[in-house]
C-alpha cells in the first residue's frame, strides 16, 4: 500500500528558540539594510510610479542593445533605456514619454517592421504623470489599508504578545521584500504591490497557524516553560508548513522561469517573499512572542530553568 511522504519526521524535537538572538538580529540587519537601499540607489519604478512608456520586445534572434536603442531614438520619444531579460533574444525598452501624443503602437510597430522584423510586441504600456502619481498613492495606500486590516483582526483574535509578534514580523518581511527589489533592479510596478498585498496575508496566515497550536498548547501544557512550548508547537506544524510553503513555490515557479518582465518580477517576489515569511514564522515571530509573553503567558514558571519536551504529533 502507498505510503505517504512525510516532510518532517514524527517526534521531530529540534530546538529553534536556541536561535532566537541570531534571528531577530540578523532580521533586523537586513531590515535596516532595505530601508536604507529603499532610499538609495532607491527602487526601479515603471512607468507605473514614474510616467513614460514601457515596451517588451521578443526578437527573432538575439540583437546588439545598442541597435534596438538607436532604432528607438529615431522615434523622438526621448531616451531609450533598453535592457535584456530572460532570454538572450528578451528586451525591455522603457522611455519617459508621458503619453501625451496619442497611441504610440503604430509607430513602434512600422519601425519595428523595418528595423527589427519578426519582432513580436509582448507589452506596450503609455502612462501619464499625472496617472503615474495617482497610481503611486493609491498603491500605498491599499498596502496601508492591508495593514489595518490585519491589526483590526489581531486585536480581536489574539492577546496583546500574540499581535506584537505578528505585526512586527510582518513590517520586518514587508521591508525585506521591498530590499530585495532594491538589490536585484527588478521593476517596481502595479503587479509588485499586489505581490507584497499577498506576501502581508501569507506571512499573517503562517504565524497565525503558529500561534493558534502555541495557544491550544498553553491550555494543555499548563506547567511546561514557555520557551519549550513554543519549539513543541513549531515542531508539531513544522510539517503542515514545509507542505503549504512548497505547494505554493511549485505553483508558482513555472511564472519566473517562462513569464514575461513584469510576471517574472511579481514571481520572483512571491517566491522571495514566502521563504522569508516561512522562517520569519519560526525566528522571529516564535522569539518575540518569548520575550514579551515569558512573564505573563507562565508568571508561575517565569525564571525557572526550562526541562526538556518530547514532541507530540500533530
Amino acid at each position: 500500500m502507498f505510503k505517504p511522504i512525510r516532510l518532517v519526521p514524527d517526534h521531530t524535537a529540534i530546538r529553534f528558540m536556541r536561535g532566537r538572538f541570531a534571528g531577530l538580529i540578523v532580521s533586523a540587519i537586513l531590515s535596516t539594510a532595505s530601508i536604507v537601499l529603499f532610499f538609495y540607489p532607491g527602487l526601479n519604478y515603471s512607468v507605473d510610479f514614474t510616467g513614460g512608456v514601457v515596451v517588451e520586445l521578443l526578437l527573432p534572434k538575439p540583437v546588439d542593445l545598442g541597435v534596438v536603442r538607436a532604432d528607438f531614438d529615431a522615434l523622438n520619444l526621448g531616451e531609450a533605456k533598453v535592457q535584456q531579460f530572460g532570454g538572450a533574444n528578451e528586451v525591455l525598452v522603457t522611455f519617459g514619454h508621458e503619453a501625451e501624443h496619442g497611441d504610440l503602437r503604430p509607430a513602434v510597430e512600422d519601425m519595428l517592421k523595418s528595423k527589427l522584423p519578426g519582432t513580436e510586441i509582448r507589452r506596450l504600456d503609455s502612462v501619464g504623470g499625472r496617472i503615474s502619481s495617482e497610481l503611486f498613492w493609491r498603491g500605498l495606500g491599499a498596502v496601508g489599508l492591508s495593514f489595518v486590516g490585519v491589526l483590526i483582526y489581531i486585536w480581536f483574535r489574539f492577546d496583546w504578545q500574540f499581535g506584537i509578534g505578528v505585526v512586527g514580523t510582518m513590517i520586518l518581511d514587508v521591508t525585506k521584500t521591498v530590499g530585495f527589489f532594491a538589490v536585484t533592479g527588478l521593476q517596481f510596478d502595479l503587479n509588485s504591490v499586489a505581490a507584497i498585498m499577498l506576501l502581508i496575508g501569507y506571512s499573517v496566515t503562517d504565524k497565525i497557524v503558529v500561534y493558534d497550536r502555541i495557544r491550544e498548547n498553553l491550555r494543555k501544557n499548563k506547567t511546561m516553560p514557555l520557551r519549550e512550548l513554543i519549539d513543541l508547537s513549531i515542531n508539531q506544524m513544522l510539517g503542515r508548513t514545509m507542505a503549504t510553503s512548497i505547494t505554493v513555490l511549485l505553483s508558482i515557479a513555472p511564472l519566473a522561469v517562462l513569464g514575461t518582465a513584469s510576471i517574472r518580477g511579481f514571481a520572483l517576489a512571491i517566491i522571495f517573499g514566502i521563504v522569508i515569511g516561512t522562517s520569519s514564522s519560526i525566528f522571529i515571530a516564535s522569539p518575540i512572542l518569548l520575550f514579551l509573553g515569558q512573564k505573563r503567558l507562565r508568571p508561575a514558571l517565569y525564571g525557572r530553568e526550562p526541562v526538556a519536551a518530547t514532541p507530540s504529533a500533530g
